[in-house]
């Protein structure tokens, strides 16, 4: 599965404030410049983000966004739902638009939905301050985090 340039910068905004001392303000292209991402994105980001209570955003000098709700209280599998605008893993899951021609004797559809619920399921097990954490400087924002893969 693979989650939309949106939800990915969705979360690279949330981490970014939530790393921030306080008071946790920063701006749009303060953001933007940072990880080196289109502004014009990130201020329709910013803007699901507070339509969904998860920034607050302040016009005029000394404006900007900042969380909303303490880090340890937004959940990423929450983010990832209201950001994803389907999670149609493949043209069955909706039944407007599939086209399948075996889908009264697949089933693939059945499997595909139990792994969306897996890594929903996964993704609730954390929370912001769990995915903001690092060890060192803002700098670090930068550097990707190891990941390692269980092979499986």
């Amino acid at each position: 599965m693979q989650l939309t340039q949106f939800t990915d910068y969705s979360l690279r905004v949330l981490i970014y404030l939530a790393r921030l001392p306080p008071p946790g303000m920063a701006t749009i292209p303060e953001i933007a410049a940072h990880f080196q991402v289109s502004k014009s994105h990130l201020v329709k980001v910013a803007a699901t983000l507070s339509a969904q209570g998860f920034v607050e955003s302040s016009r005029g000098k000394g404006g900007g966004i900042k969380l909303a709700r303490p880090p340890q209280t937004i959940g990423i599998g929450e983010v990832v739902r209201i950001t994803e605008p389907h999670m149609d893993l493949v043209e069955c899951f909706d039944l407007k638009t599939n086209q399948c021609r075996i889908i009264r004797g697949c089933f693939l559809k059945a499997i595909l939905y139990e792994s969306r619920r897996a890594f929903l399921a996964v993704l609730d097990k954390y929370s912001l301050a769990d995915a903001a954490r690092f060890g060192g400087s803002s700098d670090e924002l930068l550097v990707p985090l190891a990941v390692t893969v269980e092979p499986g």
